[in-house]
Formats: C-alpha cells, structure tokens, sequence
C-alpha cells in the first residue's frame, strides 16, 4: 500500500511539474514581433493581413450560408479568426489562444445546428478556419522555443481529437484528419526555419567573436613585441649607464663631490627610469591591469613633481615653481598628464636652452588645472639633437585627450613657453575653455 501511494504521488508530480511547464510556456502574452523580410521590408505582414481579410470573406460566408448560422455570429467568428492571424504578427500565443477558441466556438455553434437536422457540413474545421490556424501556428513556430511550438500543436490535436472523435456530431464531414496532418506539417517547416535563422546568427556571432579574439591576439602580440624591444634595447643601455655612473668614482684619483654627486644622480636616474620601464613592461605584456590598478599605474602623478624638479636641478638647469590656486586630487588622467607635460618641457629645456633658467607654474581652478612651463633664452648654442618633435606632438595629444588645450611659441624675447590648459571635466558648449595665445 506504501509502495502504491509512492507512485501515486510520484505520479501527482510529474502532472503538476507538467502544468506548470505549460502554463510559464503558453500563460503569457509577451510581445515577439515578427522581423520585417530582408529584400522586401513588409511583405510577410501585408501577406498575412490579405490572407486575414480573405479569411473573414471566406469563412463569414461558409459559417453564414453552409453552416446556417446568422450573419453577425458567422462574422465574429470570421473576425476572431482573421484577427488571430494579424495579432500572430507580434503576439504569437495569445493569437493561438484566441484561433483555438474561435474554432471551439463555431465547432458548437454549427454543431447545435447539425443537431437539429441541417444540412451536412465540414466539421470541426472549416477551410477558412483551418487556413487561419496554419498561419498561426507557422507564425508561432518560426519565434518560439521548439518545446512550446510542439505544445501547442499537441494540445491542438487533443482539441480536435476530442470534439470530432469523443463529442461528436451527427451528418459532418469529418476534417481533423487533415487539419492536424497539415498543421504537423507546418509546425514542423516552421521549427526549421527558425533553426536555420538560429543557427546562421550563432555562427554570426561567433564569426565576430572570433575576429575581435584575432584582433586581441594580434594587438597582444604586438605589445609583446615592443615589451621585448625595450627590454633588449633600453633596459641593457639603461643598467650599463647605471652600472658606468657608480664604477666612474673609483677610476679617478681623489673624485670631487660635485664629480661624485653628479654621478650620483645619473645614477639614481637611470634606476629610477628602469624601474618605471620594468612597470611599463608589465602592462605591456599583460592582457588586463591587476585588480585595483588603475589603468596610468605605470606612471607618475603630480605627488612626484618635486622630485621632478630635483633632478632637473641636479642635471645644471635652474628651476623654480610656483603653485596658485587650492591644491586638490585631480583625476588620475589629469595629473598624470600634467607631469608627462612639465617633464617633457623640462627636457626641452635641457637639449635646447643651454644655460636658461625654467619657472614650472600649475595654476588650480574650479574647473580645471593651467600648467606652464616658461624658460629664458640660452647662454650658449645648444648642441645638435636627434629628436623629432614627437614631444611637442605627445604634449598636445594629451592635452586634446582630455578636452584641453596647449599653446607653445616662443616668450620673452629668446625665451619660450608651454601653457596647458587640462579640464577636470568637459565645460558646457556655451562656456568656452580659457584662452591664452594662439592655439
């Protein structure tokens, strides 16, 4: 006796778990438009809506005249028919829903009337009626899961089962057979079609994702590239100068300090620009930064702008700075931008300013940080350099980046300038950046 009430509600389970599936796949009247055709936009919907008007011609007529029922009852049911068709187009169940019901009702409408001695009549589907339910199953097929095209489609055939071959009708013409052999035959092109769809925008999207994966591997490898250039060539060069800055001392006899503290600094320099190159390695040759790195890690902020300065200094050139305004955290993009640009100004200084004298002035505003690099004109002639002019281009480029501006042009005379202007955040377009000089 156990054992049989362990089945039982074994049994009782699997119903309820069964209704349930049914009712979250076809309790619902969620929205699912039918995609407009590729070649021809709205063709599939001017298709199905004359199909729909020749529905409501054809089975108001057929309900009217064949099936004895009155004009406006053959016309509901012609409309409920027809409209199931047009509503298919972006509610697929609740077109189902309605198609079913609508051919439960005229199956008893016409069937009271079969009853009572009329003429003998196609039951339970009538041609128009049959046509609908074909366009809404095909139209349901091609949007939904498999499993609920399948579900429909099954509890269609238990509908027609039980009202032709269970209730029953005295003098029809019997058309369940057929409808369901059709409407087999439709849900089953429909469930293809969408397969195909399904599987040609998989293997779209896995062709994209395989190009922007080509694309990752492709930029990785070329940032492992340049990573394994500078290590070969800047860092080698880099430690013989650091190792030649502190062996220098001891090949001369009786050093000066000013001999052992300029090569101490050139030393220090050297470790200093190794370390930040060992950083820079590593974001290179990484796929993505370290939890909690930003993603300028790498490089320094304003903090280190002394230090900057200092060895500016140690390297014979005069500095002086001047800092305005209420000094602030700025955004990581901001100050690291700011130092790229003094040390780049600086640098120029150096090559090309022999002898000059350099102000670094950071001016802090509500809306925004100034920098300005300005230095007098040079006391000798400035040897010959190998550069470019790839820093002047580098300072702007940081400077436009983030929504600011540079000005460079010669100042005082011999003397020159770089004034930056960095935005913590974009200005409204009525309220322009400051402007000072020709940009």
């Amino acid at each position: 006796m156990s054992r049989l009430n362990r089945v039982t509600d074994k049994g009782a389970g699997l119903v309820r778990r069964w209704l349930g599936v049914l009712r979250d796949d076809l309790w619902t009247a969620r929205v699912d438009p039918l995609p407009p055709s590729t070649w021809l936009r709205w063709l599939p919907h001017g298709i199905v809506c004359l199909a729909a008007l020749g529905v409501l011609l054809g089975d108001t007529a057929q309900l009217d005249e064949n099936g004895g029922l009155g004009g406006m009852t053959a016309f509901v049911i012609a409309l409920a028919e027809a409209g199931a068709m047009v509503l298919a187009l972006w509610r697929p169940i609740p077109a189902w829903w309605l198609s079913t019901g609508a051919m439960l009702l005229g199956q008893f409408a016409v069937r009271a009337l079969m009853a009572a001695g009329e003429d003998e009549f196609t039951w339970p589907w009538t041609a128009a009626g049959m046509i609908a339910h074909l366009f809404v199953l095909l139209l349901l097929s091609l949007r939904v899961r498999p499993r609920v095209s399948l579900e429909t489609l099954a509890l269609t055939a238990l509908a027609t089962y039980l009202v032709e071959g269970v209730v029953g009708a005295p003098n029809f013409q019997p058309t369940g057979r057929l409808a369901v052999i059709l409407f087999t035959v439709v849900v089953m092109f429909g469930m293809a079609l969408r397969s195909r769809r399904v599987a040609r925008t998989a293997l779209a999207r896995q062709t994209s994702l395989t190009a922007e994966e080509r694309a990752r591997r492709t930029l990785l490898e070329e940032r492992s590239r340049i990573a394994r250039e500078l290590h070969d060539v800047v860092a080698h060069h880099m430690s013989v100068i650091s190792i030649q800055a502190q062996v220098a001392p001891h090949l001369v006899q009786d050093p000066t300090d000013e001999l052992k503290e300029n090569l101490a600094g050139i030393r220090q320099n050297a470790v200093e620009a190794l370390t930040e190159l060992r950083r820079v390695l590593d974001v290179l040759r990484s796929e993505h930064p370290a939890p909690g790195e930003r993603a300028d890690a790498p490089q320094p902020t304003l903090d280190r702008l002394e230090s900057l300065v200092e060895n500016t200094r140690a390297a014979g050139l005069t500095v002086t700075t001047e800092i305005t305004g209420e000094r602030r955290p700025l955004p990581s993009g901001v100050e690291l931008s700011a130092y790229r640009i003094v040390q780049e100004a600086l640098s120029n200084v150096l090559r090309h300013a022999p002898g000059a004298t350099a102000q670094v002035t950071l001016a802090y505003d509500p809306r925004g940080l100034r920098v300005a690099v300005v230095n007098t004109g040079p006391e000798r002639e400035a040897p010959p350099s190998s550069g470019a002019g790839h820093g002047l281009l580098g300072m702007r480029e940081r400077a436009v980046m983030l929504g600011g501006r540079l000005t460079v042009g010669p100042w005082a005379g011999r003397g020159y300038k770089v004034d930056a202007y960095l935005p913590v955040s974009a200005p409204p377009a009525t309220d322009p950046l400051p402007q000072d000089g020709t940009a």
